[in-house]
């Protein structure tokens, strides 16, 4: 019983002596440290994602939010958990302004007259051909919100 209760395990000049072991040690460091990088790199990719949302990380008002989501990781995910939860709002809709959309209305309305083949209205021929001044009247109308 002498010699064998004695004997150390863990003794340094085993450890030199065993090289795989020295191998597999360093490869958990490695390991380890590429781990590290990972989640590091996780973290970046889902701040970026928060930023292209629109949510600024740096902002205590989404410090909750951004650690508790959980959901998919794209913009708009992201974007409509935030809206959800009213930490942003909607986007509005773009609303012309009457100036716009009167210039927008003579455009279409040139647009489609451009595209029509109909002949001129001959008015002069139409208010000759009118029997009464009450349809003389109708055709000045007609001609003028024509023109308009």
């Amino acid at each position: 019983m002498s010699n064998v209760e004695d004997f150390d395990y863990e003794d340094d000049d085993f450890q030199d002596r065993n090289p795989l072991r020295k191998v597999n040690k360093e490869l958990e460091k490695e390991l380890k440290a590429l781990r590290k990088e990972r989640e590091e790199l996780l973290a970046a990719k889902k701040e970026n994602t928060f930023i292209k949302a629109g949510i600024d990380p740096t902002d205590a008002r989404f410090k909750y939010f951004l650690k508790g989501y959980d959901g998919d990781l794209t913009p708009d995910a992201i974007r409509e958990a935030a809206i959800e939860a009213q930490l942003i709002e909607a986007p509005s809709p773009v609303n012309a302004t009457s100036d716009e959309q009167a210039a927008w209305s003579r455009t279409a309305k040139v647009a489609a007259g451009s595209q029509t083949a109909q002949p001129p209205v001959d008015w002069q021929a139409r208010i000759d051909a009118a029997e009464s001044p009450q349809e003389v009247e109708a055709i000045l109308a007609e001609a003028r919100s024509a023109i308009q």
